[in-house]
């Protein structure tokens, strides 16, 4: 099987410098210049929640996957409001100059794909196909909440068994998995720090989320109806941060995304399991024509 290489950038915030980790999985295929897919995870996880995808899309694709800031190998900032989309994207801009690529595919997960939607929407942008995994230019208030009950509670334990206990718990939405999928989204997500096991990001990304987003509805609909790259949108059939008329408005407007729901799932798929995977897959080799 293919591996990660961890590399990092030095980005830039009103507060100073800081430092950016992703993960890069190099194209096993062989090209000189494979095409190049950026992935970027959701509110409280890393990078590695890609490895499932990212080691099956380098066989034909270079494969990067950031730790935003405040997560995982990435520094956390000294003021916890930059914590927010538009220091993030920044970040991916700086990132992308770092890859060296005039055009890449993005695949977003939550915050992730915001961020990725954001970008799409500018003049001038690089990126060339766009997924949304679960997320849209509306967000419901009860996702909002639910996820905020969570975010920033910084919880520890003493065993690594209790961790994977806890993530079932509170990742549930990402659907059934076995044993080696659980695993999979938590060993990452933990850090051993002393004698516990404390969550892999600063817990002060909380704050401008409970300002900015855990109190109501969030609507973005310019900035989604200004995309132009072909769209794939995957919801959770159970989601409760996007809702099924929101994903139904977005394929009749904007991208005209195409919409995949994903039985049994809620907020969001991991696109850990074969099946989702494989859309995402099919999609790009579409889009990579």
């Amino acid at each position: 099987m293919n591996s990660p290489i961890a590399r990092s950038v030095i980005c830039a915030s009103p507060s100073g410098l800081h430092r950016i980790g992703y993960w890069e999985w190099p194209c096993q295929s062989g090209q000189a210049r494979p095409p190049t897919v950026l992935c970027v995870h959701g509110l409280t996880r890393n990078g590695r929640d890609f490895d499932a995808l990212a080691e099956r899309l380098s066989h034909h694709y270079r494969v990067i996957c950031p730790d935003m800031a405040g997560r995982g190998r990435s520094d956390r900032l000294a003021n916890s409001a930059l914590y927010a989309i538009p220091q993030y994207l920044a970040d991916c801009v700086c990132l992308v100059a770092r890859l060296d690529v005039e055009r890449l595919a993005w695949v977003g997960t939550s915050m992730g794909g915001l961020i990725g939607m954001s970008l799409a929407s500018l003049q001038s942008n690089p990126i060339s196909a766009l997924v949304l995994n679960d997320v849209g230019p509306v967000l419901s208030a009860e996702g909002l909440r639910r996820i905020g009950d969570y975010v920033g509670k910084a919880p520890s334990f003493d065993s690594y068994e209790a961790c994977l206990s806890y993530t079932r718990t509170i990742a549930a939405g990402f659907g059934p998995h076995d044993d080696a999928g659980w695993d999979m989204l938590a060993r990452h997500y933990w850090i051993h720090d002393g004698p516990r096991w404390r969550v892999h990001y600063d817990p002060r990304i909380a704050e401008p989320f409970a300002s900015a987003g855990g109190s109501g509805p969030l609507s973005l609909w310019p900035l989604y109806d200004a995309v132009a790259c072909p769209t794939l949108l995957m919801r959770g059939a159970q989601s409760d941060l996007l809702d099924l008329a929101t994903a139904t408005d977005m394929t009749r407007r904007g991208p005209r995304a195409r919409l995949i729901e994903i039985a049994g799932v809620g907020h969001a798929p991991s696109l850990i399991p074969g099946p989702q995977i494989d859309a995402v897959e099919r999609f790009l080799k579409e889009c990579f024509r």
